[in-house]
């Protein structure tokens, strides 16, 4: 396949993404990168979305903070950076708005597809790894740092939010590759490598 690429690494809360983000982005020479909050406007916008004492935060609103956290982050980090051929590498995609806002506040999810569609230019990852983890674990994990406001969101809303994640992993089987976060860092890091060789040839 020809690149530059755009590969983004989703799963629940704890369940190492920024890690192996980092790691894949170090070992392929890529941009690393995250949403929200991939840029300065990004992180003003994030700073909103996480912080506990938005309380009163409208579900279309929240979803749309979102979007224009991805519609600034398209604009100076990720098409210039494909544009340059530079592979991309993000922790956390539009599938996190789909998984959150979609499956787990019940906002439709053509809408939420619409909306992103324009915001990031239709340009959609090219490879999506899902990392899993337990419930139980991801609820160790969490116990360990201070929660922020989708961390304080509750087990039933976590559960739709994973049941969305397997879902869409289920839908575009050629896009996704599901990976079991539970092993040891080194183990997962290599499975990575090896989905990133399979699919891309990276």
């Amino acid at each position: 396949m020809a690149g530059p690429f755009y590969i983004v690494f989703e799963g629940a809360e704890g369940c190492g993404k920024s890690t192996h983000a980092r790691r894949l982005g170090e070992a392929i020479d890529a941009v690393i990168t995250r949403e929200t909050g991939g840029t300065a406007i990004g992180q003003r916008l994030r700073d909103i979305l996480h912080d506990t004492s938005v309380t009163e935060l409208d579900d279309r609103a929240e979803a749309l903070i979102v979007a224009a956290d991805r519609a600034q982050h398209f604009a100076e980090v990720v098409h210039p950076a494909l544009v340059s051929g530079r592979h991309v590498v993000s922790d956390r995609s539009v599938y996190s708005t789909l998984a959150y806002q979609g499956y787990g506040r019940g906002l439709p999810l053509d809408e939420l597809r619409h909306v992103n569609r324009w915001a990031m230019g239709d340009t959609w990852p090219d490879l999506v790894l899902l990392l899993t983890v337990p419930a139980d674990v991801t609820a160790e994990r969490l116990r360990k740092r201070e929660l922020d406001r989708f961390e304080r969101a509750g087990d039933e809303f976590h559960r739709r939010v994973d049941a969305g994640f397997v879902a869409m992993a289920a839908d575009e089987p050629d896009r996704w590759v599901v990976l079991d976060a539970t092993r040891p860092k080194d183990d997962v890091a290599a499975a990575v490598r090896t989905a990133v060789h399979d699919r891309l040839g990276l």
